[in-house]
């Protein structure tokens, strides 16, 4: 197993808001954490990067290739982020620097784990950026995010993310803040940058629609506690938990749509 998660405990001012959480992503595995919000998918994935609010503690086993990373020094956490496990968040405008080029952004992170000068870290921007299916990458590199739409930005913010090429990518609601045309173009890039590089892969939604396109299991949780884990088919098919029945229901709203009149 690349990421082995142990009864994960996150409290914050006294209260338990992530409650015994347990899951492992395999070497090549696509996990999604799914829950309404407040559930505590967030909070799990902010424990495992080592990126919890000021406030919170978090107990429990977060194992990284057998070895414990849960409570590692911020310096030693941080040679992990961007090298060997890479972060997409939801919202790119707030994650992007709105002073630097977008290129300049891309090749921060091969600039820190690789070493690389600024002129070779700029051009493997424009390598990462025609990965991502920016359009006139050369080009693109040179502008700010101010200057790009959000499914371009939320592009350059995977770009970024996985420059590195990390063996484990954790997307957390990468497609929620954008339409649904972009959203789709956004899993399947997703899809298939992971499945290409043989990368590990946690997905966090609120959507089982969504959840669906990109991971084989799925890791349900409520109020901080796992209430449902199974194979994304099965729980498509057959949920027992009344949470998941409930995000299937949702997910049904979601995909079907009237027929007009004839």
């Amino acid at each position: 197993m690349s990421l082995e998660v142990s009864d994960l405990v996150v409290e914050i001012g006294g209260r338990r808001v992530v409650d015994g959480v347990s899951f492992a992503v395999p070497d090549g595995g696509r996990v999604g954490l799914i829950g309404e919000s407040g559930s505590g998918k967030s909070l799990t994935a902010l424990a495992v990067l080592g990126l919890l609010p000021d406030g919170a503690t978090a107990t429990g086993s977060v194992r990284w290739d057998d070895r414990e990373i849960l409570g590692l020094p911020d310096r030693e956490i941080a040679r992990l982020r961007g090298d060997e496990i890479g972060v997409v968040f939801q919202e790119p405008q707030t994650a992007l620097n709105p002073i630097r080029t977008v290129g300049r952004q891309i090749g921060e992170s091969l600039r820190i784990h690789q070493g690389l000068s600024r002129a070779d870290a700029r051009r493997r921007a424009v390598v990462e950026a025609e990965r991502v299916a920016l359009p006139d990458p050369a080009s693109i590199v040179e502008r700010y995010p101010h200057q790009l739409s959000g499914g371009q930005r939320q592009r350059v913010a995977i770009a970024m993310a996985l420059a590195c090429r990390p063996r484990l990518l954790i997307a957390d609601e990468p497609t929620t803040a954008l339409d649904v045309t972009i959203q789709a173009g956004i899993l399947q890039l997703l899809q298939s940058l992971v499945t290409d590089a043989g990368m590990s892969l946690v997905f966090i939604t609120h959507d089982l629609a969504v959840l669906a396109q990109v991971a084989e299991t799925a890791v349900v949780l409520e109020r901080g506690r796992v209430v449902e884990t199974g194979a994304v088919t099965t729980l498509l098919k057959a949920p027992t938990s009344p949470v998941t029945r409930a995000l299937l229901r949702d997910a049904k709203a979601t995909l079907w749509q009237p027929e007009g009149p004839s």
